[in-house]
């Protein structure tokens, strides 16, 4: 078929360049893993995205994932217009901020406290010291696949061997930062116990993504959470449910409710504030105790707790907390990629589609569990492949084969079948 015109993104793209480095200011915003330019959005509503070529697509990257009600959402937008006539920040408390808490804790038995932040990466540096300062203990234990945004001691990588120091893998990152970070794989009991029975006094929390979902969608056996749980009780560390990605997602509770396990802490993301710049992290009262003013441990921010985002948040939560919402967006999930799975498997392709609750990954290897990082073929041919076809289809994906995708309360039934059509013309193209 034709390439669409997209020389407006190309045109602004050139020009970005010479203001932003690699004319992105965020990385995955880049087209590096794929064809072209980046593309250039102009506007959003329900589930479709407008390029300034004025290309529409069905968009399942709905923001990285907090568009769980779709662009443009009514509730959120009358929420956001209402507070904005009032002020858009006062770097005082509102009453919004009140409410939007007690719209997460009264429903969440996980945590007591909550402490609202401006991104995930903040609320994950903020736990991080938290969870330090409670325990009086320097080392964090982290898992190979799970990222928790850009906070120094996080972006490590594995070494060799099964429990190893971090390597740093970003430039800017002191060693001795990495040092103080454990590195082990997902999924690997022998190596989680092996690893706290050397550093059983040192290590201050156990972080981990519950739903591994920024490195493929890497879903981990209940049993080995259920061990990382009763491990961290053994050695009086904390477990750090990392819940950017997945909470409010898979369930209003995200996946502590799903696996009924309960982390000490939990970290949310950019969802609780209907795409807003919002983060969030929590956990019960003795450990949030140590947070400033209350505790030693200070954190603070001009912008946390922004009325706008906080309204934002509560409209998108109160359509989150209806009855029926997360079934439906199971429901709805699972037919599109069901589609999808069985003309793949129908014409005898290495492909699937992995699904949880509303979010998808496409797996180039359908004949294996990827359960770790390191089983995910690094060749993205065929996904760069895949994801232009399905871009001239008029179906946007993150621009990367590592990204997961997700689905909106707006991609109704209609829209799903139309992008699975284009799924399977695309995969027949690539892979036929």
């Amino acid at each position: 078929m034709s390439k669409i015109n997209r020389s407006n993104s190309e045109n602004l793209f050139k020009t970005a360049k010479t203001y932003f480095p690699g004319g992105v200011n965020s990385p995955v915003r880049a087209f590096k893993s794929v064809e072209g330019a980046p593309i250039f959005m102009k506007k959003g509503n329900g589930c479709h995205i407008y390029d300034e070529d004025n290309n529409k697509y069905i968009d399942f990257c709905c923001s990285w994932g907090p568009l769980i009600l779709g662009h443009n959402n009514k509730s959120v937008y009358d929420g956001i217009v209402d507070a904005l006539k009032n002020g858009a920040s006062f770097g005082t408390p509102t009453v919004l901020e009140n409410e939007l808490g007690e719209l997460i804790l009264s429903k969440n038995p996980f945590i007591d406290k909550i402490r609202f932040v401006s991104s995930g990466t903040e609320a994950v540096m903020s736990a991080l010291r938290m969870a330090r300062g409670f325990t009086g203990r320097k080392k964090v234990l982290k898992f190979e696949g799970c990222y928790h945004g850009h906070v120094d001691s996080m972006l490590v990588k594995a070494g060799s061997g099964l429990v190893t120091f971090g390597e740093s893998s970003s430039a800017g990152v002191p060693e001795e930062y990495a040092n103080e970070t454990l590195v082990l794989p997902l999924n690997d009991i022998d190596a989680l116990k092996k690893c706290f029975a050397e550093h059983k006094n040192d290590i201050a929390c156990a972080i981990i993504e519950p739903i591994p979902a920024n490195n493929g969608l890497l879903l981990q056996d209940k049993s080995f959470l259920t061990a990382l749980r009763e491990i961290c009780t053994e050695y009086g560390a904390l477990l750090f449910f990392d819940e950017v990605i997945s909470g409010f997602r898979v369930g209003f509770n995200g996946a502590s409710e799903l696996y009924g396990i309960t982390p000490d802490i939990i970290t949310y993301g950019k969802i609780i504030g209907g795409g807003l710049p919002v983060g969030a992290y929590g956990a019960r009262n003795e450990i949030m105790a140590m947070i400033s003013p209350d505790g030693p441990v200070y954190q603070a921010g001009t912008l946390s707790g922004n009325p706008v985002a906080m309204a934002a948040g509560i409209a998108q939560l109160t359509e989150c907390a209806k009855d029926g919402f997360y079934e439906d967006q199971e429901r709805r999930t699972k037919n599109f990629v069901n589609a999808i799975n069985a003309h793949a498997k129908a014409k005898g392709y290495d492909f699937e589609m992995v699904t949880i609750a509303s979010i998808f990954w496409l797996s180039f290897d359908g004949k294996k569990k990827i359960q770790n990082a390191g089983q995910i073929d690094p060749d993205m041919s065929k996904f760069s492949a895949l994801f232009s076809e399905l871009l001239d289809r008029g179906v946007y994906l993150g621009p990367s084969g590592y990204e997961v995708g997700f689905v909106s309360q707006a991609h109704t039934e209609e829209y799903l079948a139309d992008a699975a059509d284009a799924f399977c013309e695309s995969l027949d193209v690539v892979l036929g």
